[in-house]
């Protein structure tokens, strides 16, 4: 599974999302928060996965079974892992830009003290990086990096990087309770950000199943406060922190349709009942994937996901 969508983003409208990652995920952190499980693979270093005329061929294949009015507003590398790892990032950018649709790329940021890194990423339309603490100590509790990447090292990518990047450079804060959220924190953060001058900085909660069962959101006046903090300090923030709606696009063939999504992108009970109602399937579809176990279903916040089940 390359290729999957387009799914509603609150950032990039319809996003056809593109996993450059081809195993299982393979990450340089494990954040606790992630939608698509814990690390079981750590990498910090580059390899080759899929060839750049692999997904690219990949890419047409599924525009090619969408409707015109389910064109994507961008196609985003969000893969089941950190998409810079794979050393053919730049060479696939390059390729898709041929299909005359922006370009988009969301990273954890943790390679970007990399040369060729911040090279691959330079011809993308829009890129997001994840700056969730201003501290180690948070920082390793959060985002839980691989042994060899370096906190320093980190801050200086990315101020590094928004410095010759010319494309719109944005930044994700994701808040955590108890971890990210206190005024000390937060403004450590925005101490990082001002470094960094990100066009907009989205303020996120978690609204997926975590890796952690127990990460939850913080309280609201926590989330004000962190949104106070960031405009005082001439930020262009943004809350990102609702439901992004059930507007999935689809290809007429609903196993693939909920496998390819479920794989990067935990399903909510009403946007699957869309999907399948799309796709003109019977529900007893759901049930058999969930019986033969190519997905599994679970609960967070008193919604029901469904998310893709990976080999032990």
């Amino acid at each position: 599974m390359i290729s999957f969508g387009p799914v509603p983003s609150r950032r990039l409208g319809k996003s056809l999302g593109i996993n450059n990652i081809s195993s299982g995920k393979v990450c340089s952190y494990s954040c606790v928060y992630c939608q698509v499980g814990i690390t079981h693979k750590f990498s910090n270093q580059r390899q080759k996965f899929y060839d750049p005329e692999v997904i690219c061929s990949e890419v047409k294949k599924q525009l090619a079974k969408l409707s015109v009015a389910d064109q994507p507003d961008y196609l985003t590398f969000v893969a089941n892992g950190e998409p810079t790892l794979d050393i053919n990032l730049g060479r696939s950018i390059e390729k898709l830009k041929l299909f005359n649709i922006p370009v988009a790329v969301i990273t954890n940021a943790s390679l970007l003290i990399d040369p060729q890194v911040r090279a691959d990423l330079l011809p993308a339309d829009w890129v997001s990086v994840k700056i969730d603490a201003g501290n180690e100590d948070v920082w390793k509790k959060l985002n839980r990096p691989a042994d060899k990447i370096d906190f320093e090292m980190y801050v200086k990518g990315l101020i590094t990087f928004s410095n010759v990047y010319k494309g719109k450079l944005v930044s994700e804060t994701m808040l955590v309770k108890g971890l990210n959220d206190t005024p000390e924190e937060l403004n450590q953060v925005v101490t990082v950000l001002k470094s960094v001058q990100p066009s907009i900085a989205y303020i996120s909660v978690p609204t997926r199943p975590p890796a952690v069962k127990s990460v939850l959101p913080p309280d609201e006046k926590d989330i004000n406060l962190a949104y106070q903090l960031f405009s005082e300090n001439q930020l262009n923030a943004e809350l990102i922190i609702g439901f992004e709606g059930t507007d999935t696009g689809f290809t007429g063939n609903a196993i693939e349709d909920i496998l390819n999504i479920c794989f990067v992108h935990p399903i909510r009970q009403d946007t699957m009942n869309e999907l399948l109602k799309k796709d003109q399937v019977n529900p007893g579809i759901l049930t058999k994937l969930l019986d033969d176990n190519y997905i599994k279903r679970t609960e967070y916040k008193s919604n029901v996901f469904y998310i893709r089940k990976f080999p032990n």
